[in-house]
């Protein structure tokens, strides 16, 4: 048990009137929250730790969740404490508890076709229902939508810091980093003329989910229960998001992508809210030069000190590596 649990559990499991607790498991799966499968008189719960938003974001989150619920959206409803309240804080930490969702995550690769296009068709849903709901529980959408497009030279210039932070480190992770940017610098020299050339990417644009992938999916007897974790609710592209889902969802370990899940899910998606095919690709073409600019990992390694995505560096620069090198093939995947 993680040593602010064992000191907060006497005081929710009183605020919540949970009763006599039996066992309080840590759930390593996640990266962001903390969270433990807690079994009590009352049954089986999730808590939850909140870290990566603000509490009252968090109870502005877990409200809009109640309503999507309501409205026939699968997912997990928080519950209340005895005052009422979806957020418990102790001290300076906060706290969501929910019923315990029977299940598994299943990766898309380990999807049936008819299961991928389900999916799709359910993010499709959560995004007409959660700008539905937004319309009372969150601030009204901008009018317009733009994105920024990194520069090549910038993304070179972030390179070569990182690069010189690798080398002094000398360890593994270090150099399989230096070998991933050197491939990087000699991508970015190869591709620079194919950046986005515009900030306002194309198509409806809206409330999102903003981490819809594998992790915050349950499935149980070959059905969606719930899509978890609805801290990232945020304006965006929803072409952007499907995009992102499907390269989450369907990338593989060794770095290429399912191309016949992402184009089932793409399908499903398309079945219930409708993106051109000229919106797809423009989202495709964001996405990829993102990755192609993106050092997030390398930050959390070398700038915050925290180590727990090292892997998805790797894993993510093998899938630009493959990405790049099969363009025309992913695009035609989403398109189909």
């Amino acid at each position: 048990m993680h040593a602010s649990l064992a000191d907060d559990l006497p005081l929710l499991v009183k605020d919540y009137g949970l009763g006599q607790v039996s066992d309080a498991r840590y759930l390593a799966e996640g990266l962001m929250n903390r969270n433990w499968r807690v079994s009590t008189a009352r049954g089986e719960f999730a808590l939850k730790q909140i870290v990566d938003v603000t509490l009252p974001l968090a109870r502005r989150n877990l409200a809009v969740v109640a309503a999507l619920a309501a409205a026939g959206v699968p997912t997990a409803v928080a519950a209340p404490s005895t005052t009422g309240d979806l957020v418990v804080e102790v001290g300076d930490r906060g706290y969501a508890l929910f019923p315990w969702v029977p299940g598994e995550h299943i990766a898309g690769p380990d999807l049936t076709g008819e299961q991928a296009d389900a999916l799709g068709a359910v993010l499709g849903r959560i995004h007409q229902e959660l700008n539905k709901v937004g319309q009372s529980l969150l601030p009204e959408k901008p009018g317009s939508l733009r994105a920024s497009v990194a520069g090549a030279d910038k993304a070179r210039t972030e390179a070569e810091r990182f690069m010189g932070l690798a080398a002094a480190d000398d360890s593994d992770f270090g150099r399989q980093v230096i070998g991933s940017l050197e491939q990087r610098r000699v991508l970015l020299d190869k591709y620079a003329g194919q950046r986005p050339t515009s900030e306002v990417p194309l198509g409806p644009f809206g409330w999102r989910h903003g981490d819809f992938q594998h992790l915050n999916v349950k499935w149980h007897d070959g059905q969606i229960r719930a899509v978890l974790d609805w801290d990232r609710i945020r304006v965006g592209s929803f072409a952007e998001e499907v995009a992102r889902s499907a390269t989450l969802i369907f990338g593989r370990e060794q770095g290429d992508l399912d191309l016949a899940g992402v184009t089932e899910f793409v399908r499903g998606y398309r079945s219930v809210a409708a993106l051109s095919d000229e919106e797809l690709k423009d989202a495709v073409l964001r996405l990829w030069w993102k990755r192609m600019c993106d050092y997030w990992h390398l930050e959390f390694h070398y700038d915050r000190g925290d180590h727990s995505c090292d892997h998805l560096f790797l894993s993510a620069s093998l899938f630009l590596d493959w990405w790049t090198s099969r363009f025309d093939e992913v695009q035609a995947a989403f398109l189909a």
